[in-house]
Order: structure tokens, then C-alpha cells, then sequence
């Protein structure tokens, strides 16, 4: 699943493609994808002009001229891109065509994706935002505020940071990539950090985010830059999918680790990560 750094880099390049620019037509070909489109979306839509793409924790956020905002979510396998007009892919369930003849196409094998409306009045407290946790990237997010955000949970510390509730838009990748960094194990009970390692923490975390943004990404299977272009922070990963490979900067015999945790693989080194 794409996660914060993916999300960016597609918001970033698409507000070069869409903003300013007006909808001359929205074909929705299919009822639904995780759950069903709004009612008459095709409609709402058909003739809007583009305002700011945002974005908030894995989803993009597409202001438009009635006062409305598309809000958009890649699921497991969707991706979003910007291009010429040609036929409509198998899986291209959602096709924009914007008034310079560009096309935006919405493809989502899985379905796992999911497009929604509302307006600016309510964002805030829309279902799929009202909980999530502060930007990692944003001033605020520090050893301080995890520090409070972890205290009493008894969850492993890489548990608790996969919570879009205490961190917006950290998945499985950059939760081991972070922890890596800041030599704390994923096993870790979670409100047990303290201030000294929480704040290690925060700063690993917003390095490596911006680190990971500023390479694209991580294309791992599905996702794609809104150019079609692959990301290269996969080259770059410490820990994540390194399972028995050496780990960077460590002598340990033992080389990555992979454990499962809530379902999720984690990768970790358990000599540097304590």
C-alpha cells in the first residue's frame, strides 16, 4: 500500500498536471470500488474547475471550485496518473479528461481503493480523517508530543507507530526504516520509550520520510509517480524486505531480521536496535 511518501510525490506531480485546469468530463466505469461512489459524482464533477491538491496522512485531497473535495485513497494495488488521451485500461475505473485533452486515470486491479466527496466545511471531520494523528512532516510532530501519544500503550513500539491515529500516513516500510535509524527494536513496548529515545524516534521518522520524497518513493510492486515513473527509495532501505542480508554499519553475525507483528512482517537488526 502506497504510504506518505508515495501519496506526496503523486500530489506533487499531478498539481502540475491539474491545477487550474477544468474537468470536461468524468467517466466512472464501474458503481464502486472498496465501497460505492457518492451519488451523481460523475456529475459533480463534469465541468468543475481544479483548485490545490492536498494531502492528509494516505490520502489525496483535490479541491474543487464548488466548494467541494474529491478525496482519494489507492487502497492495496490503485495508482493514479497523468497522461495523453488514449483507451481506457482494463482496470482504469476511473478516467478524468481535463481541458487541455489531458487524461487522469484512477487503475485499481484489487479495488481496494476508494474516491469520496465532501465539502471544505466538513473535511475536518470526515469519517476517513476526523481520527488521524498529526503530520510527521509538520512542526508539532517531536519527542514531546510521542512521548504523550505512546504513553501507556502496551502494544510493541512498531504496532503502535503503524496507529494512523498517533502518526498520519507511517506504514509497515518506513516504520522499520525508522526504527532502524533510531536503534530502537520494533518489540519495544511502546510506552516505554521515554523522552530521550522518543525524540530519536521522531527525528528518524521525519528523515526518513523526507529522504524517501525526495527519491519518489518506494515503487514496490503497484505503485507508480503520476508520471508513470518508477521511485528509487527501495534502493536505500536498511532493514525493510532484507531479511538475512547484512545490516548496513553493524557487525552482527546474524545479519535482518524478519519477525511478524500484527500481521505485518517486520524487519530489524537485533544487535543495533534495543
Amino acid at each position: 500500500m502506497p504510504e506518505l511518501p508515495e501519496v506526496e510525490t503523486i500530489r506533487r506531480g499531478l498539481a502540475h498536471v491539474m491545477s487550474g485546469r477544468r474537468i470536461l468530463r468524468a467517466e466512472l466505469r464501474r458503481a464502486d470500488l472498496r465501497r460505492p461512489f457518492p451519488p451523481a459524482l460523475a456529475e459533480r464533477l463534469q465541468g468543475a474547475r481544479i483548485g490545490a491538491l492536498g494531502r492528509r496522512g494516505k490520502y489525496l485531497l483535490i479541491e474543487l471550485d464548488d466548494d467541494g473535495i474529491l478525496i482519494l485513497h489507492l487502497g492495496m494495488s490503485g495508482r493514479i496518473t497523468a497522461g495523453a488521451a488514449s483507451p481506457a485500461g482494463r482496470h482504469d475505473h476511473v478516467v478524468l479528461t481535463l481541458d487541455d485533452g489531458s487524461h487522469i486515470r484512477f487503475n485499481d486491479p484489487r479495488r481496494f481503493g476508494l474516491l469520496d466527496y465532501t465539502s471544505r466545511a466538513q473535511l475536518a471531520r470526515h469519517p476517513l480523517l476526523a481520527d488521524l494523528g498529526p503530520e510527521p512532516l509538520e512542526p508539532g510532530f517531536d519527542g514531546v508530543y510521542l512521548t504523550a501519544a505512546l504513553a501507556g500503550r502496551t502494544t510493541p513500539l512498531k504496532s503502535a507507530l503503524l496507529d494512523q491515529r498517533v502518526v498520519a500516513g507511517l506504514g509497515n516500510i518506513y516504520a522499520c526504516e525508522a526504527l532502524y535509524r533510531a536503534r530502537l527494536s520494533p518489540r519495544r513496548r511502546a510506552g516505554a520509550i521515554g523522552r530521550d529515545r522518543a525524540a530519536r524516534l521522531a527525528a528518524a521518522i521525519r528523515a526518513v520520510l523526507e529522504e524517501a520524497i525526495a527519491a519518489g518513493g518506494s515503487s514496490l510492486r503497484d505503485y507508480v509517480r503520476a508520471d508513470g515513473g518508477l521511485g528509487y527509495f527501495q534502493h536505500r532501505w536498511a532493514v525493510y524486505g532484507r531479511e538475512g542480508m547484512p545490516c548496513p554499519g553493524c557487525d552482527c553475525a546474524e545479519g535482518v531480521r524478519r519477525i511478524v507483528q500484527a500481521g505485518r512482517s517486520t524487519f530489524y537488526c537485533a544487535k543495533r536496535q534495543r
